[in-house]
This record gives C-alpha cells, structure tokens and sequence, in this order.
C-alpha cells in the first residue's frame, strides 16, 4: 500500500476508536470494516490506482472516481466495477467477486477524506493526456533486430524465425500460480486483432480506432499517442493490422485507409506516410535490411492490389512489389490459372506477416485460397481445364520465399491447389532447425530420399484448414507432411507425392454441382493466431478446433422454386464428443508425434506464447488465460479477463521483473465461431465490447 494510503488509513483508524463510539458490538463492526478497508487497499492500487491515482481523484489516465463513489449505492457501485466504462476505455475490475466488498468499501473511505489541493490531479474530469518524449531512446540497429534482447518483444513472433519462444524464465512451472496483475488498461471499443510490440520498457499497440500508443510497460501509462486523421472518420473503426513493426527510432503502422505510416517512436509525431494502392491492411508489417516489408488483402480486387511491397524505412520509398498471383509470364511458365483474365485473377496475402531469415536472406510469406472461393465461379468459363494438382492457381496457398532486396521470388511450394473451400494457407512460417526421423506411425508423407537422422534447417507451417508441412528453407524442397490435427477420411488433399512434393487435392469432394453437399475437414481449425515453437522441447505447440465444413451447393432458380444461394457452416468432426473438439497439440518436429490435450467445448482466438520457464500461455473465448506445463499441458495457473482473449500474448522484461501481458476484446472470429461457422453453438459469457490489455507478473519483493 503506498504512502498516501498509509497515513490516510491510519486517521482512520483513529476515528473508529471502540472507546469513542462505545459498545462491544460496534466496535466488532468497525474492526470488520477497517479491515475491508485494510484488505482493500492493495487491491484499489493493483487495478485502480494506475489510471485513477493514488488517491482515487485523478492521474494523467483517468479522471476522478470519488463522485461516482459517493452518488451510487453498492449494488451499482459492484455493476459499474463488474462491466467498467468501455466508452471511455475503463476495463472491468480485475479483482474477485468475493474482493469487490473489501474494493467498495476502500472507495468509501477514499471518498470520505478531506481534499487537500495537492492530492487532486492537475488533468481533471475527461482530459486527454498530453504527449510526452521518451528520453535517452537508443535507436534499433539491424543487429538488434535480428537478435533482440530476451527483456524486449519486437517482431510479431518476437523474433525473424516466427518462434513465439521467450527465453525469459523467472516466471516457471514452479512460481507461476503466484502471478498477479501488475496493471491492466481499457483501450478502445472495437475489433482487437493486434499484437504489441515492446522495447526497453515501452509498449508499442494499436488500437481497434486506428490509434497508435505508446505505454509505460511497468504501469501502463500512456506516454504518447499517434491519431491519424482519416478523410472519412469511419475508416478510424477499420483497423485490422496484426501488429506494428519497429526499427530505428521508428514505430511502422499499416492503417486502414491502404498507407503505410512511421511514427517516430520517441514523440508519436508522423515521419512518413505511404500509400499502398487499394490494398485492405488486415496483415501488419516486419522491418527486413532497412526496409518495411507488409501485405494486406486483395478479396474485392483487382490483382493490381494483391501484393507483398517493401518501402524504404527511413523516407518511405516504395522499393519493390512481388504479386502474389502469377502472370502468364512468371515462373514456372506455365497458365496455372488455365485461362482466367488477368485482373480477375486473386489470392489475397491477408494473414500473418512473413518471417525473415539471414542465413538464406530470405523473406518467407504465406498466401490465401484464391477467390473466388469455388473453382466453379472462378473458372466459369473452363472448369474442366482447371487444374487439381500443383501447381495450380499460383500462388494461392503456397509458400512463397522472395529476395527482400529485390522481390524477386527464389522459390515457392504449394500446399494446397485449386482449393474449392476457402482454406487459407496464410499463416506464419517458422524456422528452426531440427534431426529428421519422420516416424510412419504418426506422419502419412514423408520423402524417402531425406537422410534419416540428418540436421536440416527446415521451415514449419500449419494451414487455417489443417496439416503440417515441414519444408528445407533453401530451397523449398518437401521433408514431410502429416493431416492435422487428426488424418480424417474427408481431408482436403487426396495424396502427396512424396519424392517431389506434388500435392493433390481431393476431387471428391468439389461441390461443383447444384446442391450438391459435402464435409470438408478441417474449417478453421487454427486460423491466424499464430503458433509458438520451444528449442528445448523441439516442439511445435498449435490450437486445434475439429470443426470441418459442411458445404451445399447454390441451386438455379426453376419454374417453381427461387434459386438458393451456396450454404457454408461449421460442423463437428463425426463422432468426436463435444469435450474433445478444442485443444492444443505438441507436434515434435523430428518425428511428427503429435501430442494432442483436449480443453473442452469453448475454442480459442490466442495466440501462443512459450517460454523458458516449461510454460504455454494462452486463452480461450470464454475469457479464460492460463498457462500450462509445457511437458504434459497441465494447467498450473487460470485467470478470468473482461473480454475473450485477443491473440496478442506477449512476455518481456522491465529493471529484472518478468511480465506477461495478454489482450481482451471482440474479434471477428469470435462472432462467427459463437454463431455458425463453429462445430457448435456456444454458451459463452458474453462479457464483449470490454477491449483492455492485462500485464501479470509475480508479486514484488518485500
């Protein structure tokens, strides 16, 4: 409890002397109320003082709560601290329930104090904070960037590889029951998708407005704020970027209204802005060689905005364009599309950002299904020319390895080809390098001609519609491939070609006829929230939904019957029961066992983080963040946020103190999996709406 508070409660405790006020049974009540009021100040300054200050009358954050204290009666003061102010960024209360008696009456007795003019903050009611400079900024150098200190979080995945692994381990499987929130934030209402950033105890986050903040990472103060103006206000509300990249003394934003911004990351004053054709900035950015390398999405068209670009991190040039969907002229040679129109040719990069790798000097990058999403409507005018094997539909679901000096492409390898689904293959890429002995027992495809026991250095990916890919990240050349998260009869390929690497999709089931209907599995089974990969465990840790989808073909409209559109939902994988449909794996990379824990009937939208500490952190859509022994998937540690969680899920370091910091908020993914597109309805806490970043550590030496 800090000083303030200290000396306040001790006058306190002197005007509810028992002599004073007589009589055995008031002085029991008036112990018991000191000691709520004893027991409630470290919960006020744990997840109140933060924004409201010491003394509850204001900070730079957040304006004074005492009025509200003293207008409402505890059943409103207990709903208001329950669901917070979203409109004004106030999270709920990260206290228990069985808390929020001892929080109230803390409140009380803040109210009760006389007001001396030095405890009143100087911002009053509703203020904005002012921006500050951060001092002493050490500009990022290339060297840090592709080696970041284990204290720091600066790509997507914390590091080029896309690892998602923390070498960070004062938080451990033995200590971390202990964690407690060392402060939390409401940030803008609306769709949360991002990942932050952190450098030298600043965190770098946009928000679902299409603001920029930069917070004090041990407190979440704001230091400053970028607030770009938008020819139309309601662009603001379209973000839909991943993450910010850093370099330099720059923070890189892909705004919504198709730029790609600087801020400078002392000030959050804009440096440059770019624009970016008519590209929908739903990916994010990596800094590569001193360029800023993003992608975003193309699904209204036309080809001219599906691309990956690189533009000069200092001045904003644009340096290079690689299309993500081939021209009659590029490699292999060959009309893969077999006669659609240039410019009605798309596949979109929307996903996750694209890993970097120093010793290939190569940018690694995934690509979604090609659109439109049925072979029918895209190949209306050949359907029976359209390929069912690779390559087919370049570079729709492939991998695409490309020179980030020149955007020329060095390789590429497709996973899926003609996709009649919508089973996106725009996921990260993780490097690593691993010993090769794909046992048959747990992998289908696996390519003779690959030495048994030898070290390769490999490039691992999990689809949005499952299976994992193990490729050589020189140069593409196919290891290993497995169905995930189980080999199913109705899986999307029919075979692979094993000593090269062709894949095949599976034919039967091509929905290609009016109503006809199919089960495709796997629909979203991982989607874009990104994996995480542990070098001690050489192991691969990946949320699974056994959801498949259940497809009807559109039907023509009759003499007597209006005609029906295409029929698209989510449907359980046959016979498993509803406790087994969620989970997270562990894929061990040199065999392909794949370890699978079952977490019930709620999915999740979180990324994953591992860490040093024998630990996977992640959460669920029912609000539920914990983390578990990353050797049996155990769970050692549970907490209940405001929100379902966002895939955000980052650790860093600040003065020798480890934190763990996760986003809540509404998601896109949410929305579809609770009402359709999941295996099965959801009873979900709709505690939505509430977006905030939480930042757990242990509690502090006394």
């Amino acid at each position: 409890m800090n000083k303030f508070t200290l000396k306040r409660l001790n006058l306190s405790m002197q005007k509810f002397s028992p002599i004073l006020l007589g009589g055995l049974a008031l002085a029991a009540a008036i112990s018991t109320h000191a000691q709520d009021v004893q027991q409630g100040g470290p919960l006020f300054d744990s997840a109140c003082a933060h924004c409201h200050g010491t003394n509850g009358r204001g900070a730079q954050i957040g304006p004074s709560i005492l009025a509200r204290v003293a207008g409402d009666d505890d059943a409103e003061l207990t709903a208001f601290l329950r669901t917070g102010n979203p409109e004004r960024g106030m999270p709920p209360a990260a206290v228990a329930d069985q808390q929020l008696p001892q929080l109230i009456n803390y409140l009380r007795f803040l109210a009760s104090q006389p007001v001396d003019a030095a405890d009143v903050s100087s911002t009053g009611e509703g203020s904005a904070p002012a921006n500050h400079v951060i001092e002493n900024f050490l500009p990022i150098d290339e060297a840090t960037l592709l080696n970041p200190s284990p204290n720091d979080w600066l790509w997507f995945s914390r590091t080029p590889d896309a690892q998602r692994y923390s070498p960070l381990d004062q938080v451990d499987a033995s200590n971390v029951n202990k964690l407690t929130l060392a402060w939390s934030r409401g940030l803008p209402s609306g769709l949360s998708y991002t990942i932050p950033v952190v450098y030298n105890g600043i965190i770098y986050l946009a928000t679902a407005q299409s603001t920029v903040i930069a917070l004090d990472a041990t407190t979440g103060d704001q230091i400053w704020e970028y607030k770009r103006e938008f020819a139309n206000p309601a662009t603001a509300s379209q973000n839909r970027s991943k993450t910010l990249s850093i370099f330099a003394d720059m923070v890189y934003f892909t705004a919504p209204d198709s730029t790609v911004v600087a801020i400078d990351a002392r000030t959050g004053e804009q440096r440059w802005e770019a624009p970016a054709g008519g590209r929908g900035h739903s990916s994010g950015s990596i800094v590569v060689k001193g360029k800023v390398i993003s992608a975003g999405n193309c699904v209204s068209g036309p080809r001219d905005n599906c691309f990956i670009s690189a533009h000069d991190a200092y001045t904003g040039e644009l340096l290079w364009k690689f299309n993500t969907v081939q021209a009659d002229d590029q490699t292999p040679g060959v009309d893969t599309w077999a006669g659609v129109p240039l410019e009605d040719r798309l596949a979109s990069p929307w996903g996750l950002p694209g890993s970097y790798d120093p010793e290939t000097d190569l940018i690694y990058w995934g690509i979604a299904n090609p659109m439109p999403t049925t072979r029918s409507e895209r190949h209306a005018v050949n359907v029976e020319g359209a390929g069912t094997s690779s390559p087919t539909d370049l570079y729709s679901n492939s991998t695409v390895a490309i020179n980030p000096d020149t955007g020329e492409l060095a390789w590429y390898y497709q996973h899926l080809p003609g996709d009649d689904w919508d089973l996106d293959m725009n996921e990260e890429r993780t490097l690593l390098t691993t010993q090769i002995n794909p046992d048959p027992e747990y992998v289908k495809w696996i390519n003779p001609n690959i030495e048994k026991g030898s070290t390769r250095d490999v490039i691992v990916n999990v689809g949005e519609g499952g299976g994992i890919w193990l490729l050589d990240k020189n140069t593409g050349e196919f290891i290993w491939s497995t169905p995930f998260p189980f080999d199913v009869e109705n899986y999307f390929l029919r075979d692979i070609d094993v000593e090269t690497g062709k894949t095949y999709v599976n034919t039967d089931l091509f929905v290609d006829e009016p109503g006809e209907n199919h089960l495709i599995c796997y629909l979203n089974t991982r989607s874009f929230w990104p994996t995480a990969y542990s070098p001690e465990k050489n192991a691969l840790y990946v949320p699974y939904i056994r959801n498949c989808l259940d497809m009807t073909a559109g039907m023509p409209a009759t003499a007597t019957t209006a005609a029906t559109r295409e029929r698209r939902v989510g449907a359980p994988e046959p016979g498993v029961p509803p406790e087994e449909l969620n989970g997270l794996a562990k894929v061990n990379i040199e065999t392909g066992e794949i370890t699978h824990w079952p977490t019930g009937k709620i999915p999740t939208n979180s990324a994953m983080l591992a860490t040093a500490g024998n630990l996977i952190f992640w959460g669920d859509l029912d609000r539920r963040y914990q983390a578990m022994n990353a050797d049996t998937g155990e769970v050692l540690w549970e907490t209940r946020l405001g929100g379902p969680i966002s895939m955000s899920n980052i650790t860093y370091a600040v003065d020798g103190r480890q934190y763990v910091a996760v986003i809540a908020g509404e998601t896109l993914s949410r929305q579809s999996l609770s009402t359709g597109m999941g295996p099965i309805p959801l009873e979900l806490d709709e505690a939505t709406g509430n977006t905030s970043i939480y930042v757990f550590a242990l509690p502090k030496n006394k």
